[in-house]
């Protein structure tokens, strides 16, 4: 009597929960965020249940949870998913952890195993479809973090971020423009009351109390002449261990060549973009070395000179380094040639100058010997009406100039500059190279007891860091014939060959010297042929390693400045 009962009771039971099993409708609130300070999310919620037996009665469970309270299934702060039947957070181990059944409903393991019991046989109907499982199909979840992109929130804080970076940037260049303004305020005032004090000491000595109209008009400078060029800086990047640099004005691209920071590191060779401030790596071939120079050519290609005795090309459209030339000492300057864009030269430090075709990587075209063994730091072509190519090249013996098609195979030195010292860098205006500068250093000579002396020619040092050394202006007066000019002292390095750049001026006769000024940290630009100085540029905190003149197709002009540790590109205007 007592086990009909007792099975009169289970088989209610398991009628009553295949019935709500049809019957149960629920609905899961599932909220996810993530706090401001960073920490754990914290899991909460709630469940709302309706249950119906033919649709005459409802139920509604409503469950609050540290102060948060959900109704009608709008939840209104933080949730995270709970079982269904115990309305309580599942967890990710322990009894009551995430499984799942062959339907795909997912419950806490607990609740379902008290199901299984409460059925009280081997067979269970799941609480929302009504599909049988048994014991053995409860499957355990491992179930990580769950993260809900908000790509929408995403978009608008890389467009705030792109926006903040060109406000940033144009308020740069607004605060460049002003200082420049104000400066040239304060030069055109100074002039304007130096002509003042000139004029009025002309009219105390003309007796009629006044000078007549042409005296006046030769004590007025226009604008364009007293100030040929002005300097905005338009791009600044913090490097480590840069060393030369290139600019593809054209196509708005930087080169940077040095070293990676650390013992051991490799060389490197960085691209930049000039209009979006990219930087990116470019893997050079092994045992390339450190690269001494660059040179842009036409159609995205660069070739750089490196001490490993190669001479490289990079195609940097496709970001591809192929070796063209394996050299025979180490390679200290190259350049592409005026009147041909296939020919290159390439300056060694054994002082040869190599000529060669990027067509033909078998061999070099020809082969100079140079005047020393000395290193051909620096290397210019020289557009030529003539049908014989020439070049011009430095080394620390002085400038020279080389007949590449001509029956000479060694170059002639250029006169005059015997006694100035060292020749540490040369530089012309392209592309005809009627006018160069050369830079030197005082000659280190040895002493009686060995010890070395400066020459007793030059001045003392004036500062701690440098040497006081000199600039002479040499005029090309025929295809192979120079003349000195004017010589002008400046600060150089007592130690480094820097480069030095010509910048065309546009608005008047006059050119525009710049070279890195030991004194300073930085570009200290002349007046040519005066060498009267004009402008010095923001200084670094290094001294200044390489400087670059470039201008592009249309016409942009662009200086380049370069120390160990920051890359400074001017639009030169």
């Amino acid at each position: 009597m007592e086990e009909e009962q007792q099975g009169r009771r289970l088989g209610d039971g398991t009628d009553r929960e295949e019935e709500v099993g049809r019957g149960v409708a629920v609905r899961l609130v599932l909220e996810l965020s993530s706090s401001s300070s960073g920490e754990e999310e914290e899991s909460q919620g709630s469940v709302e249940v309706t249950r119906g037996v033919g649709g005459d009665r409802e139920a509604r469970v409503s469950e609050s949870r540290d102060g948060l309270e959900v109704n009608g299934g709008e939840a209104e702060s933080q949730c995270l998913p709970g079982c269904p039947i115990c309305m309580s957070a599942w967890t990710a181990d322990g009894v009551h952890r995430v499984s799942c059944i062959p339907c795909g409903h997912v419950y806490g393991r607990s609740c379902l195993e008290r199901w299984l019991l409460q059925c009280g046989k081997k067979t269970a109907t799941c609480p929302q479809c009504g599909r049988k499982f048994q014991q053995k199909h409860i499957i355990n979840l491992y179930v990580p973090e769950i993260y809900v992109p908000n790509n929408d929130l995403e978009k608008q804080v890389l467009s705030l971020r792109e926006k903040n970076e060109s406000l940033e940037k144009q308020n740069q260049e607004l605060v460049e423009e002003i200082k420049e303004h104000k400066r040239q305020i304060m030069l055109q005032q100074h002039f304007i009351n130096e002509s003042s004090l000139k004029r009025q000491r002309m009219a105390d000595q003309s007796p009629y109390g006044t000078t007549d109209g042409d005296s006046v008009a030769s004590l007025t400078v226009d604008d364009d002449h007293y100030n040929p060029s002005k300097f905005i800086l338009q791009n600044e990047l913090f490097l480590d261990g840069a060393r030369v640099m290139g600019i593809d004005a054209s196509n708005q691209i930087i080169f940077a060549s040095g070293r990676a920071p650390g013992n051991g590191a490799e060389h490197v060779l960085l691209k930049i973009n000039m209009s979006r401030q990219g930087l990116q790596k470019i893997h050079l071939p092994p045992d390339t070395k450190a690269i001494r120079d660059i040179c842009i050519l036409p159609e995205g290609h660069a070739v750089f000179a490196s001490l490993g005795k190669k001479l490289s090309l990079l195609r940097y459209i496709f970001e591809y380094v192929q070796v063209l030339f394996f050299i025979v000492a180490p390679g200290w300057s190259c350049t592409g040639d005026q009147n041909n864009s296939n020919h290159i030269y390439a300056g060694l430090q054994n002082g040869m100058l190599l000529t060669f075709d990027i067509r033909q990587t078998a061999k070099p075209l020809h082969s100079m010997i140079g005047l020393s063994a000395h290193p051909v730091h620096t290397v210019h072509s020289v557009a030529d009406s003539s049908v014989s190519r020439k070049v011009l090249s430095a080394s620390s013996i002085g400038p020279c100039i080389w007949d590449v098609d001509g029956s000479r195979n060694r170059p002639d030195l250029l006169c005059g500059m015997e006694s100035l010292g060292v020749c540490i860098s040369l530089a012309c205006n392209p592309p005809s190279s009627e006018l160069l500068v050369a830079s030197f250093r005082p000659r280190v000579e040895l002493s009686d007891d060995g010890t070395s002396q400066a020459g007793k020619s030059q001045s003392p040092t004036p500062s701690a860091s440098g040497k006081l050394g000199c600039h002479a202006l040499i005029w090309r007066t025929s295809d192979t014939s120079f003349a000195r000019d004017q010589i002008c002292k400046g600060n150089v390095s007592g130690l480094r060959m820097s480069r030095s750049a010509i910048i065309p001026c546009t608005r008047s006769d006059q050119h525009l010297f710049a070279y890195g000024d030991e004194s300073l940290c930085g570009v200290r630009t002349w007046r040519l042929p005066s060498f009267q100085t004009h402008t010095d540029l923001r200084p670094h905190r290094q001294p200044i390693l390489d400087l670059r003149f470039a201008e592009s197709s249309t016409g942009d002009r662009y200086l380049g400045c370069l120390s160990e540790d920051r890359l400074q590109v001017f639009r030169v205007t």
